[in-house]
């Protein structure tokens, strides 16, 4: 269980006060930005009326997507969806780091689905506001009376914990799991059905929840 106890740290002094960084988190988050940067060089660098497979795999995705957040948001608001295809990219292939040996899930770090739920949250509420004004905004936070302003406060908060949360004890649970199971069996043929199991299945599952959960929140602000 050392994998999960010990965890390698980069510190920083600014201003007196000292910060730590995961650095696995950061360099396997760094991994996955470079991954999609990549897949978006290839997919458009030479785009044709026949396409090649990178650019196949790029507008079947583009399209899936774009059907998606057609169906949620109103024309006014589909430009939103750039932040929803990226939101599952990053996701989705930091949950598929664990299947490959001696990389891990930035997932797999609390910081990770929190950021992201926080940023969903924020990006979701502008969307309201914007839509529909300040005042009828906050008018929606004392229905249907005004001293329920507390619990509708509370709700919209818990959205974050409960999205961000989800998301981390799905990749974290399969990591212990994989880890208890290795340990007893000694990593056999298991183990790694196992590790391809959470890292394929789950990781694809938990990656398209926490996107359309993000995308329903859009929605439910902008209508």
């Amino acid at each position: 269980m050392n994998e999960l106890t010990n965890i390698p740290h980069w510190y920083l002094t600014l201003g007196g006060y000292r910060l730590e960084f995961n650095s696995e988190t950061l360099i396997m988050s760094w991994i996955v930005m470079a991954v999609i940067i990549a897949f978006g060089v290839m997919s458009t660098r030479k785009l044709a009326f026949l396409p090649g497979p990178w650019q196949t795999l790029g507008e079947v995705m583009v399209s899936a997507f774009r059907g998606l957040v057609d169906d949620a948001l109103d024309e006014n608001n589909r430009h939103y969806f750039p932040l929803i295809i990226t939101v599952f990219l990053f996701i989705w292939l930091s949950n598929m780091l664990g299947v490959i040996p001696g990389l891990s899930e930035p997932t797999k770090d609390l910081n990770t689905p929190l950021a992201y739920g926080i940023l969903g949250f924020f990006i979701a509420h502008y969307a309201g506001i914007k839509t529909k004004g300040l005042k009828a905004y906050l008018n929606e936070y004392v229905q249907p009376m005004f001293f329920m302003a507390p619990l509708n406060i509370i709700g919209e908060l818990s959205k974050v914990v409960s999205i961000s949360f989800r998301l981390y004890g799905n990749i974290m649970g399969g990591s212990i799991i994989i880890l208890v199971v290795s340990d007893l069996v000694y990593g056999l043929v298991l183990p790694p059905a196992l590790n391809a199991f959470f890292g394929l299945f789950v990781g694809t599952i938990q990656a398209f929840v926490f996107t359309m959960l993000t995308l329903v929140y859009i929605s439910v602000q902008t209508k």
